[in-house]
């Protein structure tokens, strides 16, 4: 399968490109820095690490032309001050339609999950403050996808461990995770979200994810 991933630096996206890649799976790792990706003492044949501007049109088309599945764990600063998470995943929609690619999942956060009352954990009253900025850009992103025509999945964790996967972890539907420790290791995360790509789970889905 050949998979591209935005995002492929970060502490979740270079989890994905390693794991993929001992999957046997061709990918294409797109972003600013993504030299750091390359051991040069072991290079992979499977790995295409291209360089590139997320708000270019030509350099995002090109990442995905050979794409059976894209994978976006974007960033961006935790006051939601920039808008690489809405934005990015706009620019990313908008360069799968015209190529006609219809698989993504996508990395968001546990305020676009369902509140008990049907309204978004994000508009609750006790949703802390100081992630709303953060939590308002996740929403744009999943709106963009939810207006979409795309097979979309978009995971909705809470504080994410910059620590290697375990295997013991919860998952849920639109809602968070019951028991919810809210935090997930990015190993974990990544494990899921592969395999989330890979064999079409979570269609048109939002999945709340928590370590036990």
């Amino acid at each position: 399968m050949n998979i591209t991933v935005f995002g492929a630096t970060g502490q979740v996206g270079k989890r994905i490109v390693q794991m993929a890649l001992n999957q046997g799976h061709h990918v294409t790792a797109f972003g600013r820095n993504v030299e750091s990706l390359i051991d040069r003492d072991n290079t992979n044949e499977l790995l295409t690490a291209q360089k590139g501007y997320l708000f270019n049109e030509k350099d995002v088309a090109k990442a995905i032309e050979h794409a059976d599945v894209i994978i976006s764990v974007l960033g961006g600063a935790s006051d939601g001050s920039d808008k690489t998470r809405s934005l990015g995943i706009k620019h990313i929609v908008e360069q799968m339609q015209k190529k006609g690619k219809r698989r993504i999942v996508a990395l968001g956060g546990l305020g676009v999950l369902n509140a008990e009352d049907n309204t978004l954990i994000l508009h609750g009253e006790e949703y802390p403050e100081e992630y709303l900025a953060v939590g308002n850009e996740h929403l744009k992103a999943f709106e963009t996808l939810l207006e979409s025509n795309l097979d979309w999945t978009f995971f909705c964790p809470a504080d994410i461990k910059d620590k290697e996967e375990t295997g013991i972890y919860i998952t849920s539907l639109n809602y968070a995770p019951e028991p919810n420790h809210f935090r997930i290791n990015a190993g974990d995360l990544a494990l899921e979200m592969l395999k989330a790509a890979t064999q079409s789970e979570y269609i048109q889905q939002r999945v709340g994810i928590s370590n036990y």
